[in-house]
């Protein structure tokens, strides 16, 4: 559970400002497209934290990672909602981002960590119902801040909600690592353990099947102010119109995905959640290259597709990781990288690219998830 609650503290930085955006854009005089730039540099420095905190993990331990990260976090949340001009808030982004990576990278390590392959996918299934929540609360949650006490609250709730958390794992997250399974931090070592990772051909083909077909979900997430504001024509309290469908995909995606975690083999589960996703990506670009948009016709093939994703998360994520037993933290860093500098490059560059009409956004998912599909369809073929 308290794993659950900090890896939320992801999407709640992505999600919880975008209602937010008109506003933060008048008192910084800046275009939309500006911006959005702070989302990209967020998950840019997101990703590149990961590969500190990877080595980091698998030496200091988990707990001290998790700890010191979320200080940095609480201070750089602090930060943006004091900003007063728009180079201040990047920076404070930029540091949130890197230290908001610190928490996924070891929360993932820890479930390994302590459990079985099968109880692994199963747990992180569970990880992830409650994950999933936080995508369609985030927008909500920050669209009430909003309106009652405006856009600097949204930045000083993450800061509190951060505080939360680090008492919550002070007392009750115990280290999950033995000190046998400590690996080294000098850099040839570390470079060394990275080379590997890069000469792992499944792995690496595991990784980037995450990172595109996720990315055709953020390209909806990133893209969100201009569906609502621009194609639906509403308003920054009705983020949960968009939200709630596409989180409900999720939360019954990875409640099923836990039930088939000791039923069916991991193969045979990904298999029928990328059968999901291209059913729904499909009807995503009929709806939207022939349809005006509308909330029921926009959202429930994307609703299908976020149902593939959160089938598929747990069991690609067991199979990463297990490519490197007693590399974890740096496997899941690695991991973290890819997926969040490919959503870091679909909010700075395809979204800006892909906005101007329904279609576009739809037909950037179905291209992300081929790309996936061509991988898993390699995947027997690639050897270690």
């Amino acid at each position: 559970m308290i794993i659950a609650l900090m890896t939320m503290i992801g999407p709640f930085t992505i999600d919880s400002y975008l209602p937010s955006f008109p506003a933060i854009e008048a008192e910084f005089n800046i275009s939309r497209a500006l911006l959005s730039q702070s989302l990209g540099f967020y998950l840019a420095a997101f990703a590149l934290a990961t590969l500190i905190f990877g080595p980091l993990t698998d030496r200091l331990g988990r707990r001290p990672v998790i700890l010191i990260s979320l200080l940095f976090y609480i201070a750089a949340s602090i930060g943006c909602a004091l900003a007063n001009d728009y180079s201040t808030f990047l920076i404070y982004r930029i540091l949130q981002g890197t230290a908001a990576a610190g928490g996924l990278v070891a929360g993932r390590a820890i479930i390994r960590d302590v459990y079985s392959p099968q109880d692994a996918h199963h747990a992180l299934s569970r990880i992830m119902m409650l994950f999933a929540v936080a995508p369609a609360i985030a927008p909500v949650i920050g669209g009430w801040l909003h309106d009652l006490f405006g856009w600097h609250s949204v930045f000083y709730f993450l800061a509190i909600y951060s505080i939360l958390i680090f008492f919550l794992v002070f007392f009750h997250i115990p280290e999950t690592l033995s000190h046998t399974d400590r690996q080294s931090l000098h850099p040839v070592k570390v470079a060394r353990v990275y080379g590997h990772t890069l000469m792992h051909h499944r792995f690496q083909a595991l990784i980037f099947m995450v990172a595109f077909y996720f990315s055709g979900l953020f390209l909806y997430i990133a893209g969100a102010p201009t569906v609502i504001f621009d194609f639906l024509k509403l308003e920054s309290s009705d983020f949960a119109f968009m939200f709630f469908p596409l989180v409900a995909g999720l939360i019954f995606g990875s409640w099923l995905s836990s039930r088939l975690a000791h039923r069916w083999a991991i193969t045979r589960t990904i298999k029928l959640a990328l059968t999901l996703m291209l059913i729904g990506s499909f009807f995503n670009v009929l709806q939207a290259l022939w349809l005006t948009p509308m909330l029921i016709t926009s959202f429930i093939p994307l609703s299908l597709y976020t149902t593939g994703i959160g089938i598929a998360m747990p069991a690609m994520t067991v199979l990463a990781l297990d490519c490197f037993p007693r590399n974890r933290g740096t496997a899941s860093a690695l991991q973290g990288f890819v997926q969040m500098m490919a959503n870091a490059l679909i909010a700075s560059l395809a979204v800006p690219l892909l906005d101007q009409l329904p279609g576009h956004l739809a037909l950037g998912q179905f291209l992300l998830l081929v790309c996936a599909l061509l991988l898993w369809w390699r995947l027997p073929k690639i050897s270690n």
